[in-house]
């Protein structure tokens, strides 16, 4: 039988919007009802409707809108096509499995759709076609009958079960054919027709003691269906009584936690017959596969006992019809209607529609992690349910609608203090004892690079040794990035700049991934004493960010210079000139000073001055820190004329480095009489040669004259100097003055404190026209000390002192 779906829209709910406002966002929902009806037995694919047309949705979003639908049954009957919108049949609907024997029938669904959230109720009336033929309890029913019976007496049958409805349903019984009995129907109150034998004629057991009709059950489809039973018909002797039940309907409640073996009920038939014709039994006579699986009755008290377990959400109502019979073979039927009552035995069942299970760490507060579903299989109180999220400070839980909840983040996440979150949801329903249930949800925050790299340091000083190879590492300089993956990933690079109009990169190079640097050259401190440049880290996120840090780098003297001397100057042959000593000398006169420079700094420069080869040790001696060399006794007129003296000067670096000069000593009175000495002196060339004696003479002569030009020079200064300290003033501005200092952080190579050397020119006629080198007291020595910023002075402090300079000052 073909049968076309009918569909109708039953009623539009109102439309109503609910508005709750959290944080910046709004949430709305609009609720409608839908109605269809369609007959049972539909084959798969059938159209019950179209959603989308009649929810007023446009196809084309049914999609990106995330259109479904969401059933509360174990089978899920129905589907949507996404394409069409379409409600589409999707598996077999029995009418009777699904609601029993039910006068309606109603399949809830909810269809649910996002951007908005909205729901819908879909309801689906399941119509009754006659797929189902009369059956009986029995396929044999044994009737016993009194040979005393007086025509037209009825016997009670019983009934055959049709689950279809209506018209549908059992409509009447017919008996084959037979010339003692009719067919007869009795029809409860509620409706149920019972077959009946009515005897037509009186039977006489002598003559036929077994009859055996066929009972015939027709219900009022088109075409109508039928079913058979054999009547077995035993002629007895006289039993006029049947047996009596107190009420024809027995109505129990049973809490569904009734544990197995529990009695139902009682059940007491009386017989006013005697013997065996007043003996009764009981059984079932009619009930349905599943009740006589959860129910049983005891023939001969007629206790209905629990045997399986009740269950309130599987079926909340079950009917049978109980059968008296006593010995004589009399029947009567009661029917039992037990109501189960609900207790709150099913805990909510958490499902989650709609989850996303990474955001990135930049997501704002009220993102939406997940839309979730409660659902509890018990009625009234006992499905009332209430969710709560553990985690309230960071994730929030938005009640919304028909049971849905929105989890959305309530706070600014950090992937770097914690990657990910466990959120656990707890929903509890409202019976006593209350019963809950958990549900976790994983969520993954997925890195953005959204920290810079930062250095283990403000600012990085490196010290370096000159001399040192090209490509010794100097220094790792490290930064880090608490991102993750490339976001975290560091490379490091020199920024570009000039010293002294030489790129940076030719003095040092780093390794783009340890940030190890490396000396691109050898290093001379005489040459270039400290450079400061900057290196860029730079992470490989999208879009990279970066840092930069100062570097500098110091170089550390290294004792690779010997002392130079630069008075006296010596001659191609290591010697110096002549210096006269009066005839009136006393002891500790000053004969001459040695003055030399060390280009080296701190303790590689300290200087100590030494007699290495002299004639009489008793007659001269040397400062050892001066320079100087004094008479250290009165001259005798036995002493020598004529005094050749061998100084060594050397370093104090480790080793040391030394150099020495010959000082040619005469006594005289006047600069006059050095001359016959001097020719006294031997030479490579002809004593007697005249050229000899100019030259001499010449050098005398401009000697002489370099002095007078000097002297006008100090006294120039010095009348313009109002208060010149141990011409200090005057050889600051004349002659070069160099300090010594170094890093606190080089001890070992370093002065305790700055000195300076002044040089300048002696006013005292008593002395030699020399210069001297004299420390310079009360130095500032706020260079020395190592303040950590990188900003006031240099670290490295330099020595601006030429040779060349000096010794234009002290040629003769």
């Amino acid at each position: 039988m073909k049968h076309k779906t009918r569909c109708r829209v039953m009623q539009w709910t109102a439309i109503w919007q609910v508005l709750f406002c959290f944080s910046s966002f709004c949430i709305k929902n609009i609720t409608g009802q839908l109605q269809y009806s369609i007959p049972e037995e539909m084959k798969r694919g059938s159209v019950v409707g179209n959603v989308a047309k009649d929810l007023g949705i446009n196809v084309k979003d049914l999609i990106s809108r995330k259109f479904q639908i969401v059933s509360h049954v174990t089978n899920q009957y129905f589907s949507i096509h996404m394409e069409n919108g379409d409600l589409i049949v999707s598996d077999r609907i029995d009418r009777e499995t699904s609601c029993g024997i039910k006068p309606s029938c109603f399949l809830n669904l909810e269809a649910v759709i996002e951007n908005p959230l909205t729901f819908y109720t879909i309801t689906i009336e399941i119509q009754d076609v006659n797929d189902n033929s009369p059956t009986f309890s029995k396929k044999s029913f044994d009737v016993g009958i009194s040979e005393s019976s007086v025509p037209g007496v009825h016997f009670s049958l019983g009934n055959a079960e049709d689950p279809d409805l209506g018209t549908n349903s059992i409509q009447s019984y017919t008996l084959s054919g037979n010339e003692y009995f009719n067919i007869g129907e009795r029809t409860t109150k509620d409706g149920i027709k019972y077959a009946e034998i009515i005897l037509k004629k009186p039977l006489d057991r002598e003559k036929q003691s077994f009859y055996e009709l066929i009972l015939t059950s027709s219900d009022g489809g088109k075409p109508p269906k039928t079913g058979t039973a054999t009547i077995q018909i035993t002629v007895q002797d006289v039993n006029d009584n049947f047996p009596t039940f107190a009420q024809d309907t027995y109505y129990i409640s049973l809490p569904e936690n009734v544990p197995v073996g529990f009695l139902v009920s009682h059940l007491n038939a009386t017989d006013e017959d005697e013997g065996t014709n007043g003996q009764i039994s009981y059984s079932f006579n009619h009930i349905s596969k599943n009740t006589n699986q959860i129910f049983s009755i005891d023939s001969i008290t007629g206790d209905i006992n629990i045997i399986g377990t009740l269950d309130y959400e599987a079926s909340d109502s079950y009917e049978m019809t109980v059968e008296a019979k006593d010995g004589g073979g009399l029947v009567s039927h009661c029917k039992v209607s037990i109501q189960v009552i609900d207790v709150n035995d099913n805990a909510p069942d958490i499902t989650v529609t709609t989850l996303a299970t990474t955001i990135p760490e930049d997501s704002p507060p009220g993102t939406v992690i997940a839309i979730i579903n409660v659902h509890d299989l018990d009625s009234g109180i006992n499905r009332e349910v209430v969710c709560l999220n553990s985690e309230m400070k960071d994730f929030q839980l938005l009640p919304s609608s028909n049971n849905y909840y929105k989890l959305v983040t309530a706070a600014n996440m950090d992937q770097e203090k914690n990657s990910v979150y466990n959120v656990s949801v707890q929903c509890m329903d409202k019976g006593s004892p209350p019963l809950s249930t958990n549900k976790t949800i994983q969520l993954t925050i997925s890195d953005v690079n959204d920290n810079i790299p930062f250095f283990e340091r403000i600012n990085y000083i490196v010290y370096i040794i000159e001399n040192n190879q090209p490509g010794t590492s100097i220094h790792n300089i490290v930064a880090s990035d608490p991102d993750r993956g490339d976001n975290g990933k560091i490379t490091y690079s020199i920024v570009s700049s000039n010293i002294d109009n030489i790129p940076v990169t030719s003095y040092v190079s780093i390794n783009s991934m340890t940030g190890v640097l490396y000396a691109q050259r050898s290093f001379d401190y005489e040459q270039l004493r400290e450079f400061q440049f900057q290196v860029m880290a730079k992470d490989s996120g999208s879009p990279p960010l970066s840092s930069n840090v100062t570097v500098r780098i110091c170089i550390i003297d290294k004792n690779d210079n010997a002392p130079k001397i630069l008075y006296p100057s010596a001659d191609t042959e290591g010697s110096a000139l002549f210096e006269f000593i009066p005839h009136s000398a006393e002891k500790g006169y000053l004969v001459t000073k040695v003055i030399a420079v060390d280009v080296d700094s701190g303790h590689n420069a300290w200087l100590s001055y030494h007699l290495l080869q002299v004639p009489d040790p008793n007659l001269f001696g040397i400062g050892q820190h001066t320079g100087e060399v004094k008479i250290v006794r009165d001259l005798q007129d036995s002493d020598t004329l004529r005094q050749k003296l061998v100084v060594l000067v050397k370093d104090n670096g480790v080793p040391s480095l030394s150099s020495t000069v010959t000082l040619s000593l005469v006594v005289a009175e006047n600069f006059q009489q050095v001359v016959p000495e001097i020719r006294k002196q031997p030479t490579n060339s002809d004593s007697k040669s005249p050229v000899t004696f100019y030259l001499v003479v010449s050098i005398a002569l401009i000697s002489l004259l370099f002095i007078i030009t000097v002297l006008i020079a100090v006294i120039y200064k010095c009348r313009k100097t109002p208060t010149p300290t141990s011409y200090g003033a005057y050889s600051r501005n004349v002659y070069p003055q160099f300090t010594l200092g170094c890093p606190s952080e080089i001890s070992d190579t370093s002065l305790p404190f700055p000195f300076s050397y002044d040089v300048c020119v002696t006013l005292d006629s008593k002395q030699n026209e020399i210069a001297y080198l004299k420390p310079v007291e009360n130095v500032p020595t706020d260079n020395l000390i190592d303040t950590g910023n990188p900003t006031e002075g240099n670290v490295c402090a330099s020595t601006d002192l030429s040779p060349s300079n000096i010794n234009q000052v002290f040629r003769y």
